[in-house]
């Protein structure tokens, strides 16, 4: 039988719970045929983001809003100027990201990040290095990628990516291409195998965006 909406509250909560990375904080759950809200305040914009991961790992999660509220405790709070050179720091510090060809802005403890890159990985890198910098209230990722020449074998190189991955049900997944966009539709069994499938795709050269329409298929528990 189908998880109901209460089941998958309750796991969620057990979840968060479960995960030190998140540490015990009152975050709300609200679940309505399986699209889960997260609600609250949390002390720093890493706990929101582990919180919002292990949420997305609960088997039966359809889809997430993030409604948490970064409320920094007044030791951590830093100007904004301090933060754009911690952010450039990090971004100079961390070898997947290029060395130029990014701006960084801050309003309020919020990081803004612009510019181009070659490769998805490079933007999520990006991203990655500064989100958890003390100060942070959250991070806009506004990164694109530089087009390239889009091969013609694109589609068959990502389905072969598919295949390969041990983590990913390639069979119920297809694919289509057009002007350096990537669209995946069909089902997978979880969320994070759904990120397993975005990622292979942006994977590929040429790819500048990634329309991801898979569905999660609704898991069936024993009566």
């Amino acid at each position: 039988m189908k998880k109901t909406d209460i089941t998958l509250q309750r796991d969620i909560i057990d979840e968060l719970h479960w995960d030190p990375s998140v540490g015990v904080v009152e975050i709300g759950v609200a679940v309505r045929d399986g699209v889960v809200t997260l609600s609250g305040s949390v002390e720093s914009n890493t706990t929101r983001f582990n919180a919002i991961h292990a949420a997305e790992r609960v088997a039966g999660v359809q889809a997430l809003a993030d409604d948490l509220i970064v409320k920094l405790p007044s030791s951590f709070v830093r100007s904004d100027t301090d933060m754009a050179h911690a952010a450039v720091e990090a971004l100079k510090g961390n070898v997947e990201v290029p060395d130029d060809g990014l701006r960084v802005r801050v309003d309020d403890g919020w990081l803004i990040l612009e510019g181009d890159v070659d490769w998805q990985y490079q933007r999520e890198a990006a991203a990655g290095c500064v989100r958890h910098l003390t100060g942070v209230r959250g991070v806009s990722n506004l990164i694109t990628l530089k087009p390239r020449p889009f091969p013609s074998d694109i589609r068959h190189r990502i389905h072969a990516a598919l295949q390969r991955s041990a983590d990913v049900d390639s069979k119920n997944i297809s694919i289509e291409t057009a002007n350096g966009t990537v669209t995946l539709r069909g089902s997978v069994r979880s969320w994070a195998e759904r990120q397993d499938a975005e990622r292979a795709a942006w994977s590929a050269p040429g790819v500048t965006s990634v329309d991801d329409q898979i569905a999660i298929r609704i898991p069936v528990t024993a009566e």
